[in-house]
């Protein structure tokens, strides 16, 4: 699996848009680890679940 992010990157979770926008902190098999700005840290599947990379 290849992911399109690293530490760092700004994204956003589309199915819990109310999460607002997080940083990746971390990628580690296959789990991501990212700080939004409404919840605190959540680590994520990117098995399951894709993560939205915000490019500006």
């Amino acid at each position: 699996m290849i992911l399109n992010y690293e530490p760092g990157d700004k994204v956003t979770n589309p199915h819990n848009k109310n999460w607002g926008i997080g940083q990746v902190q971390s990628i580690i098999n296959g789990k991501v680890t990212i700080n939004f700005e409404n919840v605190g840290k959540k680590v994520i599947n990117a098995k399951n679940i894709k993560i939205e990379k915000i490019y500006k």
